[in-house]
C-alpha cells in the first residue's frame, strides 16, 4: 500500500478523515494499515463460535464508538496495538488456523474494512471468517464484505437514540445498527450449523446494562419481529462489569442485578428466541483478554 492518505468513510460517521499508513485523524484515530493488539485462540465466545478449538480472535485497536463502559478500553480508547502490514495480517490468519482455530474472529474490524478482503484472500485459510463488531457498520460496507465473511456477530446495543448518545456517543447508532444487521442477514441467509458450529449466518449480541431491562426487551422485540422464524441466533450477555470512567454515568457503576438478568432471560424464552444466555458468574474481569501483543 503506498504511503498516501485515504479519506475515510468506512463507518457511519463518514468523517472523511485522512488516514495514511502510520497516522489517522478520524474518530477511530487509526492509520490505514491495520493495528492489532492480540491474536490468539479464545474459548469464551458463544459455544457455536468457540467450539472445541477456540475462536481465532484478532483484536483490532481503535473504535468509532465511544462506549463509556467498554471492557476493552486499552485498545478501543487508548489505542494500544501494533501496526502490521496486510501481508502480516494474512500470515496471522494462517497461524491461528494452524493452531486449531474454529474460525478467524475479527474483533472490532469496522475501521479496517478496506484492507480485510485482501488479507483474507491472501491468507488462503479454509475456516470461516467472523465479523465481530459493535454493530455500528454501514450497509454498503457490509455488502462489499459479504463475499469474504461467513459469520456476522454484531452487537445491538440500543434502540433508543438518547441512550446511544449518552453511553456510546452515537445518537444514530440504532438506525445504523439495525440497517446493518438486516443487510448481514440478507447477505448470509438463515443460520447454518455444522457439528455444533455456526458456519454461516448472524448471531446478534446484546449486553444487558444495569437498569437496562426495558432496552433489552425492546431489542429482543425487534429481533423477534424481524426474524420471526429463527433465521438468526441471539445472545443475551450478562457479563457487564463497571469499567472505565463512569463519573458521568453513575448508574452504570454496579453489576447487573440477578433479578434483572433473570427477567431478561425469561423474556427471551417467552419470545422463543434461539440462542444463548450468560449467568451472573460471567461478570468477572478474568474473562477480559490480556492485550499484550500476543500473536502479533
Amino acid at each position: 500500500m503506498p504511503n498516501k492518505a485515504m479519506l475515510c468513510t468506512l463507518c457511519p460517521r463518514r468523517c472523511g478523515a485522512a488516514r495514511d499508513e502510520t497516522r489517522g485523524e478520524g474518530r477511530c484515530r487509526q492509520p490505514a494499515l491495520p493495528v492489532v493488539a492480540r491474536a490468539a485462540l479464545h474459548r469464551w465466545e458463544e459455544p457455536v463460535i468457540s467450539g472445541k478449538g477456540g475462536a481465532g480472535t484478532v483484536f483490532f485497536s481503535g473504535c468509532a464508538l465511544d462506549c463509556v463502559f467498554c471492557q476493552n478500553d486499552p485498545i478501543s480508547h487508548r489505542d494500544f496495538g501494533k501496526i502490521v502490514t496486510v501481508e502480516r495480517l494474512a500470515e496471522i490468519f494462517r497461524e491461528l488456523e494452524a493452531q486449531g482455530a474454529e474460525n478467524i474472529d475479527l474483533v472490532n474490524p469496522t475501521h479496517f474494512a478496506h484492507v480485510l478482503p485482501k488479507a483474507i484472500k491472501e491468507s488462503g485459510v479454509s475456516v470461516p471468517f467472523v465479523w465481530n463488531s459493535g454493530g455500528y457498520d454501514r450497509v454498503e460496507v457490509i455488502r462489499a464484505l459479504s463475499p469474504y465473511i461467513q459469520v456476522w456477530l454484531p452487537d445491538l446495543k440500543y434502540l433508543t437514540p438518547a441512550r446511544a448518545a449518552k453511553y456510546s456517543g452515537a445518537a444514530d447508532y440504532p438506525q445504523a445498527a439495525t440497517a446493518a444487521i438486516l443487510e448481514m442477514a440478507a447477505c448470509s441467509g438463515p443460520a447454518v450449523m455444522e457439528n455444533g458450529l455456526l458456519k454461516r449466518g448472524v448471531l446478534i449480541r446484546h449486553l444487558l446494562l444495569p437498569g437496562g431491562l426495558p432496552e433489552a426487551k425492546a431489542v429482543m422485540d425487534w429481533v423477534a419481529e424481524h426474524f420471526p422464524h429463527g433465521e438468526v441466533l441471539f445472545s443475551l450477555m450478562g457479563q457487564y462489569i463497571p469499567c472505565g470512567d463512569l463519573s458521568a454515568c453513575p448508574e452504570l457503576s454496579r453489576t447487573v442485578r440477578p433479578s434483572e438478568l433473570r427477567h431478561a432471560v425469561d423474556y427471551m424464552e417467552a419470545l422463543g428466541l434461539a440462542g444463548f444466555t450468560q449467568d451472573a458468574a460471567s461478570a468477572d474481569a478474568e474473562y477480559i483478554p490480556s492485550f499484550d501483543l500476543t500473536g502479533v
